[in-house]
């Protein structure tokens, strides 16, 4: 029914930056919250950013300042420019969406088959 299609990610220096994109398709109708989730080797899945269609915003702790989340709903897309890259921003990052109003990962209803991004020196 829908398809979250992720492009992005890659292989950059610490300090770097990447801006990651995910173009939804198919039943995108009335999506309220669209975020970004990561999984790193041996962790859980978490919270990196998620916007609501009313502007409001939520961001992990330890990305706030370095990552910002953008979404143009024409396009049915959502964006996270990632600033000052840190090894530890190392994951696989998984764009996600709900009709509802939760920004946690537990609560969307469409993944997207995740990208790639890793820091390294």
């Amino acid at each position: 029914q829908v398809q979250l299609v992720e492009s992005g990610g890659g292989l950059v220096q610490p300090g770097g930056s990447l801006r990651l994109s995910c173009v939804a398709s198919g039943n995108v109708f009335s999506f309220n919250v669209m975020g970004w989730y990561r999984q790193a080797p041996g962790k859980q899945r978490e919270l990196v950013a998620a916007a609501a269609s009313g502007g409001s915003t939520n961001y992990a702790e330890s990305v706030k300042g370095r990552f910002t989340i953008s979404r143009d709903n024409a396009k049915d897309a959502v964006y996270l420019q990632m600033n000052s890259l840190k090894p530890e921003d190392t994951a696989v990052y998984s764009c996600a969406v709900t009709y509802g109003n939760t920004f946690g990962a537990g609560g969307m209803d469409y993944w997207g088959k995740g990208t790639l991004v890793t820091v390294s020196s």
